[in-house]
Parts: C-alpha cells; structure tokens; sequence
C-alpha cells in the first residue's frame, strides 16, 4: 500500500495534512529527520504510517506513560500490533514484550527513556529488526531545552547499536540552539528539519496586567464560555482556586502529580467529557491530553520559559475554533520569577551538603553504595535535615545530571492488596454489596498469597474479571473495603526513587562542572528574562514575539491579542460596543439569514457597527456566508 493508502485504511484519514507527507518520505528513504509541529499539528501519524510501510518493529521513545498506554489502546483498537514497556511494569511482562517485539509480533513499541539503559533491553533490542527509532519530546535530550532529563542521554547509546536504523525526532517546542543541539546529540548523518509554523490564527494571546488575579481570572472565565484550563505553580493552590471557583458558580477541579492515578484519570475524565468545566492544574496536566474544544487556557503564575508557555497555551482551540491564552502578571511576578534562579540552581556547596545529608540518611559509607536504590520521601528528609523541598529537589536534579546519583518520579508503582481478615471469616460478612463481592471474588482467583503479605495487584485487570466498567470503580471499591478492615489496600502512585550511580565520594570531592550548573544557569536566567520581556512588552503583537522567539522571523501582527486591539485606532471597549452587539443578535434571533446591508437600518454609528459585528464573528456568536449574516 502507499504512505495514503495506510492512512486511510487504518486512521480513515483522507489526506496527509501540513508537513506530514514531507516527514513520511524523508524517514522512509532512510534519512535521520527533525520535525518541528505544533501542539495538535499530527505528530503521531509521522511515524506511525512508516511503521506500517515498513518491515521490522518502529520504537518510540516518550516521557508519557499515560499517553503510551492510550496510543497502544487505539492502536490495538484499529488493528496495529503495538506494546509498551515502562516504569512499574514486572520483569516477566517486559520481558514477553520484548520476545515479541524479536520475533515479528510488535509493530510499534513505545518506551519510557529510563528503559532504554537496562541490560535485558538492550541485549533484546540488538536481536529485533528496527525499522524507525522514533524520540518523542526531542527538546528532553538537548541541556539547552527548557525540560532537559538526563534519561534521554541513553539514546544515542542504544543508536549506536543500531547504525544504519534512520531517527526521527519530534517536538513542539524547540528555539533555534536546541534544533541544532538535538541533531548533534542524536548523531544525525546530516541536518535535515522539517518545520510547520508555530503561528495559531485561531489562538488570541492576552497579557492582562491586574492586582487582583483572583477577580481577573472570576471574569475572564465569566467572560469566555467553554472548556478551560486554569495552570499554577503549587498543587495547594490547585485546591484553593479550584474551592474559589466553585464558590462563584464555576465547576471545577484541582489536578497535580500528588494526587492517586485512579483520582487523576477520573477527574481528567470529568473535564474531558464535559461534566466539569474547568481543570486547575500544576504542569502535570498537560502532555498527552487529546481535548480539542478547550476554549482557553489561563496562566494564573508565570511559567519558567516561553517554551513552557507555548505547549501549555498551545492546547486551547486545537479544534481549529476560536479560542483564548491568558497569562495574569502583576509587579510580584517579576520578583517571583527572579527568585527561581536561586531556587532552581542552589549554591554548589549547598547541592554537596545534601549529597552528604543524603549519604547519612542512608547511612551509606564512603566508597560504598554504588548500584543502591532507595525510596525518596523528601517531606521527610527535608524534616530530618532542615532543607527546603524547592531547593533540595533541585539539588538533587543537579547531582543527576552530574552522575552520583539518579533521582527520579517516573516509578509508577503498582497498587498493593492485603486482606486482613481470615479467608474462613468471608462466610460471616454481610454487609458486601454485589460489586465489592465481584472484585473479592476476582482477586482471590488471580492472585496468590493476599492473607500472608501485600501483593501486587493491577486495576484495570480485576476490573475486566469483576465485570466492572473501570479501574476507578475498583480504587473506590478496595477504598471501601479497606474502611471496613476487611483488607489493606496500598493505591497506585508514583513514587521518587534514588539510586548512587557512583560509589559514594567526600563532599570536598565533587566536582559541578560549569557544563551542568555554570552555563544552565545563565540559559536559565535567559529565559526567565525572555518570560518578564513577554509580560512587560506591550508594544509589539503576542503571537508575534513568540514566533521571534521560536526563530520565525517573517511574521505579522494576528489582530486578535491585547496589544494589536490597544493599537487599534478605531478601537472600542467592550462596554461601548455592548448595545450594538445586543442590537445585531436581537434582529438575527428569528433564526433567518440577513444580508449584511440590514445592519445599516439599525442606525448604529459606524465604528461602534464594524467594532461589535467584527467581535461577534471573531467570538463565533454570529456567522457570515455569501454576504449573509446568522447566528
């Protein structure tokens, strides 16, 4: 079949859309290639149709757990052989998928990059035929990007086991250093980038400078109907904004990383399908989310960089519909944002004082410790030592990336059952319902050992063999049981592991080249400095400042952010233009379509007149087609 054939046969897709086909066939002759697409611009159908044009087992190497589980569900869905192989999965589980990915059964296999330096994958990816190695994320693998993990180093490893495979990178977000650092570092044969531009026509950028950002966000979200995303800095104000808005009539939800998967995937379903409105979230919420009709996203905090901003910003109007991009700033931020540095980059005797608070936490000797792995509660920690977690957390990113250690929150550990009652006692209880009896009666049939210690369980599998819809039904189920001390349940979370890549050294001894601290500290305060230029700048059109960033330097003014409509000289506020809106939708209420030559007998004068119908389209309240007007 032909690269089109696929895509229609599989995805029902008629045709390749923007710089899809281009990629496709650059990939497909063999050639490492770069694509640079916006959020919601395709990127999985890049390397999913060489997949299936291709003989062998395409690899995808991506962050996103949760997004590899859904795409290897749709895949499987649409008649794709696809796996996955990740943090919290058993050995024997991978060790399958990896048997299978040798032996012609897996098309697509998507992994999670701290996979990639283990020996049994390695030692099983040498014997698969690889077709594509696919990097999902790409800005991760380049120091210069502003989401850097170390784990993506391994990459160029395991290229180097397979020469003559061609890569394909992929990224959303990318400025013109991290395009040519991520070439270098996944050693492409030579330059080759496909770029769509990063404009959005459909997506108004607002910069709205305020002293009161809980009022603001009030109105804006009073202001602007449809699905939206309200992003903060802390998980405890996720709670408070998300109470806030509740109390002025407007559902909503808190969503961070500290939160169980189970309560995580049901809010993200409640916002998803519309049964509440907003979704208050830390940068946990965001990769991965495939909801086309958000109408804005709100930035309640700065974020770190532009970067940052853009993908996050970037996932409202991905339906193509007009749609809305806040970010509130008052004069506190700019203090704010400065102080990131300090925090986000610790004095280096500091990062060496907790390399030794770490040591005697462990009480690891020097010299020994090497290939050690330990659980990592910080709360804790920082209790026993006097730390605060901001900077203790960076500190310990610092040592990752210097080699001593690997500090990670990827291990997603699986939930964990203990039934504490005796198995001759379950005659006597009465008080189960038919669902809480179903998933009893399914877990004592799939796992051994439940009386004498915790074992390990899977959700979304008790759910299949007890006939219930979800995983969640389950979590809430064994919540449940465990309130009536029937059994002890330990719930799905992930937990931050360290483990000492290197023997344990004297304080004195460790060396923070100016590689890792030195030069990511001035990148880093150059992007904190690009992030206040953006909030302060109200000269120059939004959407066009962030294209300058992003290295697109042929670009317009959009006529849709603050500062083009503040430039406007016909410019009008909202409240002057009130009753003419009001007038317009009153004569089209009677459903009919008017030519546009009505409006005229109106007697509006003619700047308020062209001000409110231009807002009217541009708001999608009203329509015009061939000359005529509707709602």
């Amino acid at each position: 079949m032909t690269y089109r054939e696929i895509l229609r046969h599989y995805w029902h897709y008629d045709d390749f859309r923007g710089i899809q086909r281009e990629i496709i066939e650059s990939i497909c002759a063999g050639k490492d290639t770069l694509g640079l697409m916006p959020t919601g611009g395709g990127k999985s159908i890049t390397f999913q149709v060489p997949a299936m044009a291709n003989d062998g087992v395409c690899v995808v190497i991506t962050p996103l757990i949760a997004l590899m589980k859904d795409q290897v569900a749709h895949l499987r869905k649409i008649g794709i052989m696809a796996a996955a192989i990740y943090g919290s999965m058993r050995h024997e589980e991978i060790l399958v998928t990896l048997e299978n990915c040798v032996f012609g059964g897996v098309k697509i296999l998507y992994v999670s990059p701290e996979r990639l330096g283990s020996e049994l994958f390695q030692a099983k990816f040498r014997h698969m035929k690889v077709s594509i190695i696919t990097v999902d994320e790409a800005h991760c693998i380049s120091q210069w990007g502003y989401d850097f993990r170390p784990s993506y180093l391994e990459i160029a490893k395991i290229r180097k086991l397979k020469p003559d495979v061609p890569i394909l990178a992929l990224t959303a977000t990318a400025t013109p250093q991290v395009i040519e650092d991520i070439q270098l570092r996944l050693g492409f044969k030579e330059n080759n980038v496909f770029r769509m531009s990063y404009e959005r026509k459909n997506l108004a950028y607002i910069v709205r400078k305020t002293t009161d950002k809980y009022e603001e966000l009030c109105h804006i979200l009073h202001s602007v109907d449809g699905s939206g995303i309200v992003y903060v800095r802390s998980r405890k104000r996720t709670k408070e904004i998300s109470e806030l808005l509740i109390k002025r009539g407007i559902s909503a939800l808190a969503y961070h990383a500290g939160l169980d998967n189970a309560i995580r995937d049901e809010r993200q379903k409640e916002w998803h399908d519309d049964r509440v409105r907003i979704m208050v979230a830390t940068n946990a919420f965001g990769m991965g989310i495939d909801k086309p009709d958000v109408r804005i996203v709100i930035h309640f905090d700065c974020p770190d960089s532009l970067e940052a901003y853009f993908q996050e910003a970037g996932r409202a109007g991905r339906d193509g519909r007009k749609a809305y991009a806040a970010l509130l700033y008052n004069d506190s931020d700019e203090r704010k944002l400065k102080r990131r540095v300090a925090d986000t980059f610790p004095e280096k005797d500091y990062i060496r004082e907790i390399y030794e608070h770490l040591a005697y936490y462990y009480q690891i000797g020097i010299g020994s410790g090497y290939g050690a792995s330990f659980v990592f509660d910080i709360d804790k920690f920082c209790a026993t030592f006097k730390h605060f977690p901001i900077q203790t957390d960076a500190a310990l990113k610092i040592l990752t990336r210097a080699g001593y250690i690997n500090y990670t929150e990827e291990r997603d550990n699986q939930a964990r059952v203990h039934f504490i009652i005796d198995r001759n006692d379950f005659y006597q209880i009465e008080s189960l319902t038919a669902n809480e009896n179903n998933v009893v009666t399914a877990l004592l049939r799939n796992y051994g050992g439940l009386f004498t210690n915790f074992e390990y369980i899977d959700e979304a599998f008790v759910a299949q063999q007890a006939g219930l819809q979800t995983a969640q039904q389950v979590y809430m189920i064994l919540k449940n049981l465990s309130e009536k001390r029937i059994l002890k349940f330990i719930p799905q979370r992930k937990t931050p592991f360290i483990t000492y890549t290197e023997r344990r050294e004297a304080p004195e001894h460790i060396v923070i080249s100016r590689e890792i601290y030195d030069d990511r500290k001035k990148q880093f305060e150059k992007r904190i400095e690009e992030v206040i230029r953006y909030a302060k700048n109200d000269d120059i059109c939004r959407s066009r400042q962030l294209l300058r960033y992003f290295g697109e330097t042929k670009s317009k003014d959009c006529h849709q952010c603050d500062v083009c409509i503040a430039h406007r000289e016909d410019y009008l506020s909202d409240q002057q233009i009130k009753p003419a809106k009001e007038q317009i939708k009153q004569l089209l209420s009677d459903g009919k379509k008017h030519a546009i030559t009505e409006l005229h007998n109106l007697r509006i004068p003619s700047d308020e007149l062209h001000a409110a119908l231009s807002c009217l389209i541009d708001e999608e309240e009203i329509f015009i087609e061939n000359h005529l007007l509707h709602l």
